[in-house]
């Protein structure tokens, strides 16, 4: 993992865990993995799940994933024609 994704890591770690300062940092992340629905080993679960979870934790689930809404077309025309690149940006 590079530096710039333990940085973000920790950033949305901080807050979340202060909120659950009760916990060890193990038992906050078997919730956070809990929560996110990941049912694997705590040790193989990826740094990619930890940091969209903390994004998304608490947001309406309605919400668009960081990340995927800028690639976000509201009908499917215009996606397809995108792709094929009828349609420039």
């Amino acid at each position: 993992m590079n530096s710039h994704r333990v940085n973000e890591l920790i950033a949305l770690l901080q807050p979340a865990w202060q909120q659950d300062a009760d916990l060890n940092l193990l038992q906050f992340l078997q919730k956070l993995a809990q929560e996110s629905g990941y049912q694997g080993e705590l040790a193989d679960l990826s740094d990619d799940t930890l940091i969209y979870h903390l994004k998304m934790r608490g947001s309406d689930t309605t919400e668009e994933i960081p990340g995927l809404k800028k690639d976000y077309e509201e009908d499917f025309k215009t996606a397809i024609l995108r792709a094929r690149g009828v349609i420039k940006d």
